[in-house]
């Protein structure tokens, strides 16, 4: 298997020592004198900033993103995050990294400036304005204000003792990075060979519009609507660019049918679905964590945690898929009620299935893989769960990311979606909706519909039409199509807090099937949890959801640093 230089990352820091608030290494450590020669150097500093985007690990674990720490998802474990109980932490480890991270760009780019030949290294040099950008971008969505640092300071640089820069200050300096990073990155169709997976300019232009759409939203839903619609306009336009580059498409392969999406997320280069497809079949990834069983696997235990086991998920977020006819449970003629284990299934959302697990489904993980791929007595033979029961946890769960063929723990090679395709047709949809307090159906169908119908040819499209004779609400749809299609990939918890609904959502119980009076009660006599009146599981209830929640705490380490920053409100 041939090594790519995104799997030959340098590692040019150690030895962390806590001297300031940002924690930077002395200069010592990185020589001024023995490096940035060549263009090969400057590229070969760079790809390891590709190390530092989000992964599994924090994603699908407890990092500040996950879904885990929202109302869809859930584990025996109840989370702090999740129900508001959550203290100033003594540090942060995540705090320190990040701008460990700022500071390994900076230095790139403070050594690029004295190069002799600036065109022979524009491209990584754009990198680092990206990476450098996403690293700002993550600050402001977990702390808010943060310090602006533009040159690799030193250990005694004074301006480590600095307050933080307003929240806007930072985002107008992250959007003024990925314009400049997206001017002089490599068009995708033209990155190939060895560079493969490195960062595109229309990579940059969909960061951008994730950029734009949240702070704009930010904003606006914070009263300052000028402010937030004009970057709702770049959010807008952004997304549109990489539309009309037409480099990407929806993973829809006629082989896999309904599948689709299921396997889209667990592509190998080895055989890990009926259709034998590998990763460069899937064109909706814009810029992904690159794994591979040999070079690089995950390290995580993927599959094991994902299929039906610790991660439950909430009643809500199964009710928010919508019928075959593309109306709400509540709505919908076509919905079959919960007497029955599946009955809930049936008529739905083809996602459902392949996205939770439905009952008297069979499923099949890395240590009991399918055999023939055809669903036959062989295959069913190998099953890991055969015509399932649920008797643990919400009742409802998860077969999300979990893969299907032999493979190690921890050895999954699949790519972690840091931008994909779908994201940024939803980006769009909603962008255009919340700048203009409208949409047109010809951007619904070139956006927000080729999310929809994916895997429901049959369901009709979203269209102002169809919200007005169903009376329903356009945002609603809108939000509810982006929870649905992006759910457990990092999006639910940072949604809830720019649109300003974490206080009515998060406080709500947590909640799982219905037993009283229906087939659960035969089928899983010994269920222990609470109910409620509708005879509806309850496993968490008395959450709580204040204003200061809607940013994590400084750590304390840092504010002893630097007695200039100041804690988040309400955190004080």
């Amino acid at each position: 298997m041939k090594l790519t230089k995104l799997h030959s990352i340098l590692i040019l820091s150690a030895g962390l020592t806590l001297q300031s608030c940002l924690d930077i290494d002395p200069k010592d450590q990185l020589s001024e004198t023995n490096y940035w020669r060549n263009t090969e150097q400057f590229t070969l500093f760079a790809s390891q900033f590709y190390g530092w985007t989000h992964n599994f690990k924090d994603i699908i674990g407890d990092g500040f993103h996950s879904d885990l720490r929202s109302d869809l998802l859930m584990t025996s474990t109840l989370s702090a995050y999740s129900n508001g109980t959550n203290t100033v932490p003594a540090e942060d480890t995540n705090y320190r990294d990040t701008y460990n991270r700022i500071r390994q760009v900076n230095f790139l780019l403070k050594n690029a400036q004295n190069y002799s030949s600036p065109a022979d290294i524009k491209v990584p040099v754009a990198e680092a304005k990206f990476f450098r950008a996403y690293l700002f971008f993550d600050l402001v969505q977990i702390y808010g204000d943060a310090i602006i640092v533009k040159e690799p300071l030193d250990i005694d640089s004074p301006e480590l003792q600095r307050a933080q820069n307003p929240r806007g200050e930072v985002i107008d300096f992250v959007i003024q990075d990925l314009k400049d990073a997206i001017k002089d990155l490599p068009p995708y169709k033209s990155i190939t060979g060895a560079d493969v997976g490195r960062v595109s300019a229309e990579a940059a232009e969909a960061f951008l519009s994730r950029v734009a759409l949240y702070e704009g939203t930010w904003q606006k839903f914070r009263d300052n609507v000028e402010r937030g619609k004009s970057l709702l306009d770049i959010a807008a336009k952004a997304a549109k660019e990489v539309i009309d580059s037409k480099q990407f498409s929806m993973f829809n392969p006629e082989a896999l049918g309904d599948s689709a999406q299921k396997y889209m997320f667990i592509l190998e280069d080895t055989k890990s679905n009926p259709a034998g497809l590998k990763k460069d079949a899937n064109k909706e990834y814009i810029f992904s964590r690159r794994y591979d069983e040999i070079l690089n696997p995950i390290g995580k235990n993927i599959t094991k945690g994902n299929l039906i086991n610790v991660v439950w998920i909430t009643r809500k977020f199964a009710n928010m898929y919508l019928c075959q006819d593309g109306l709400p449970i509540d709505k919908s003629p076509l919905f079959k009620g919960y007497d029955k284990m599946d009955s809930e299934f049936m008529n739905r959302d083809n996602r459902m299935r392949y996205t939770m697990a439905r009952p008297h489904d069979n499923f099949w993980s890395n240590s009991n893989p399918r055999v023939t791929w055809n669903g036959d007595a062989a295959d069913l033979a190998s099953a890991s769960i055969k015509n399932f029961i649920p008797n643990a946890g919400t009742g409802y769960h998860n077969q999300k990311w979990a893969a299907e063929r032999a493979v190690r723990d921890n050895y999954e090679g699949y790519d972690f979606p840091v931008i994909r395709y779908a994201e940024i047709l939803l980006n769009y949809a909603e962008a255009v909706f919340e700048r203009d307090d409208r949409i047109s159906d010809s951007d619904l169908n070139i956006s927000l519909n080729l999310v929809r119908c994916r895997v429901n040819k049959k369901m009709p499209k979203l269209s102002n039409e169809f919200v007005s004779i169903n009376s329903l609400d356009l945002r609603t749809e809108i939000r509810r199509e982006r929870t649905i299609e992006l759910f457990h990939e990092g999006f639910r918890l940072d949604d809830l807090k720019r649109w300003k609904t974490a206080e009515t959502e998060m406080p709500q119980d947590l909640l799982g099937i219905k037993w009283k009076g229906t087939e659960y009660e035969t089928a899983w006599p010994k269920c222990q949890y609470t109910r409620n009146a509708d005879g509806i599981l309850v496993l968490e209830t008395g959450r709580k959801w204040a204003e200061k929640n809607y940013l994590f705490p400084l750590p304390k380490d840092q504010l002893q640093l630097n007695p200039n920053l100041k804690q988040n409100r309400g955190w004080e």
